[in-house]
């Protein structure tokens, strides 16, 4: 009996969670403006696609993900090698307190540390801003994906490579990352995946010429029931659906 009524309970939970989400995708397809079924169409998809301020933050969007996706798990990858090398309690509580920290406050921080940068380097908010803010918060994430990796690794393999005569690069390049590439590109995904629908931190360090969609998307929602953003809210939830399930396999391998 308990094991049904906590099979019962399990699906209750999801059912919370997913069902606006399902509710949300059969309207994109529904042909009036209202949440009144009035038959089937791809009407908001193709008035998607012809919207120019949301396909243009959408490239903004790719582009600022793709960039700091690929800077944030070089860097991160590096940082979680470094750590596992020599511990450090004081930088592995501080990757961990960033993860914690609250978007806002994350958002003030870098606003103000770019405000006093910028008064030397005479620069103006941007793209570049926007891809420093994401590369900060996504490094967090890459160092815990790899650590949790690394901490099954045998060190006597890469041991073993150093003892053979590899210089310690080598053994990194050939023995300890084909080792980390599940992991690294389990990071690479969850990095996209936070990068792309971030909106606290990017509304405050974004410029006027790089708005991106999450930003587009809640200043429409704000003027009102717009059926187009069912449409886009639902390519979103199913790429990044599609991306955190091939980043969970990948992170199992």
């Amino acid at each position: 009996m308990r094991p049904r009524l906590l099979s019962l309970y399990a699906a209750a939970a999801f059912a919370f969670l997913h069902l606006p989400l399902a509710i949300l995708a059969v309207f994109s397809f529904n042909a009036s403006r209202f949440t009144v079924w009035q038959g089937f169409s791809l009407h908001w998809y193709r008035a998607l696609a012809q919207d120019r301020e949301l396909m243009e933050s959408a490239v903004n969007s790719l582009t600022i993900a793709a960039v700091s996706n690929v800077a944030a798990t070089i860097a991160g990858t590096l940082a979680a090698y470094g750590l596992w090398k020599r511990a450090s309690p004081w930088l592995s509580s501080g990757m961990y307190l960033s993860l914690v920290t609250p978007e806002i406050v994350t958002g003030i921080s870098l606003l103000a540390f770019f405000e006093w940068a910028f008064r030397f380097l005479n620069l103006r908010l941007g793209m570049h801003t926007v891809i420093l803010a994401h590369v900060g918060f996504s490094l967090a994430y890459v160092v815990v994906v790899i650590l949790a990796r690394l901490r099954n690794f045998d060190t006597s393999i890469e041991e073993a490579a150093l003892d053979l005569g590899a210089s310690p690069f080598a053994a990194f390049r050939l023995v300890t990352l084909p080792y980390l590439a599940p992991a690294v590109a389990a990071a690479a995904l969850l990095a996209f995946t936070v990068s792309i629908d971030d909106y606290v931190i990017t509304s405050l360090v974004a410029g006027v010429d790089s708005q991106t969609l999450p930003m587009v998307i809640y200043a429409l929602a704000r003027r009102g029931v717009n059926p187009v953003l069912n449409a886009v809210s639902t390519i979103i939830v199913a790429g990044l659906g599609a991306l955190v399930l091939v980043s969970e396999r990948l992170r199992h391998r």
